[in-house]
Formats: structure tokens, sequence, C-alpha cells
């Protein structure tokens, strides 16, 4: 088995308490609320690699875990991460086929998190990313959250996936800096460049 790669969770997939929440979000296009939900580690790396361009670019950036996430207020983009489980985003169900397999058990997740957001989102961008194992018949949890998000208001959520090789890992070469490279084209388009 190859070496996990390095990045912003451990091997669990849990975010580090002192990445998790930056106390002074506000208003302006480079506040950035990130909420990720990871069960093996990978959706979270992804979303440090992203997290780490966005600040590059002079973004400040809230990142915390979906089961803790708060409602977005005003900041000007809302990126929502997770792993596809079974074609989907994950469920309890999905959730515990992943502990039983070695991964973290978030107790809710993204799906959660939609779900009890109000019927409009208080955001001005919305983008959303997932990992997938590619293929044909893999599905996208991206793909899930977009047509979740259109019942909140979201019509236009800019959505990216990143591929693992195997469901515990690890993600596919290249697949940090292609995050990286992303997140800087949001920072661009969210200043109008």
């Amino acid at each position: 088995m190859p070496p996990r790669q390095k990045g912003l969770a451990d091997e669990t997939g849990t975010i580090p308490a002192g990445l998790r929440m930056d106390e002074n979000r506000r208003r302006s296009p480079m506040n950035v609320l990130m909420i990720v939900e990871s069960c093996f580690g990978n959706t979270a790396r992804v979303a440090g690699a992203i997290a780490a361009a966005l600040r590059e670019g002079g973004a400040q950036v809230s990142l915390v875990q979906a089961d803790a996430a708060p409602a977005p207020a005003g900041e000007g983009l809302v990126l929502i991460g997770a792993p596809t489980h079974n074609m989907n985003l994950p469920t309890p169900a999905s959730r515990s086929q992943a502990r039983d397999k070695g991964g973290r058990e978030p107790v809710t997740g993204v799906i959660e998190w939609i779900d009890a957001l109000p019927t409009s989102l208080d955001a001005g961008r919305v983008a959303v990313f997932s990992t997938v194992t590619g293929g044909f018949m893999s599905g996208s949890a991206s793909k899930q959250m977009v047509k979740k998000l259109r019942r909140h208001g979201v019509r236009d959520a800019e959505r990216q996936d990143f591929q693992v090789l195997r469901t515990p890992g690890p993600l596919a070469d290249g697949e940090l800096e292609r995050a990286g490279r992303w997140a800087g084209e949001l920072v661009a388009a969210a200043v109008g460049r």
C-alpha cells in the first residue's frame, strides 16, 4: 500500500482543532466558509490544499467539519466538500460502512447540514467539491450537492471532483496541486480578476 499523503487531516480524517474555525467571519468576497465531511482523510486533505491556496491568495478561511458547521453568515464564498459514498453524498448508513472499513464516522455530515439550511442561503458564491474513486459508475457527491443546494436558492454552484485511487485512499497523483489551482481560480473570480 502506498504511503498516505500528508495534508490537513490526520489518518482518521479529523481536522485538527486549531484549523477548524476562524471567529472573525465577515461579509467580503475574500472571506470563505469551508464545510468539510471526511471519513478516511482524503476529502480533508483536498480541503487543506484548497484552504492553503485561498489563504495564499489573501482570503480568510474558516474551515470546519460538517458536523459542527454554522450556517453561512454573509461570507463571499462558501465551499462545501464531501466524499462520494455509493454514488451519492454520505448517509448515516454509508458512514457506518466507512467506520467498519477503518474510517472516521462523523455524527452528521454535509447532507444533514444542507438539509438544515434556510431556504435562502446568506452567501455570495457557492462552490462544492467531492472525492471520487473514478470510473464510469462511481457517481459524484458534488453533483448531488448542487442538486440539493438548488432547493436553497443556489443556482450557479461551481463543482469539482478529485480522484482517490481506492476508498481509503490515497489521492491520485497531482490532485492536491489541482485543488490548489482550482482555489486560485475561485479567488480570481471572487475578486473579479
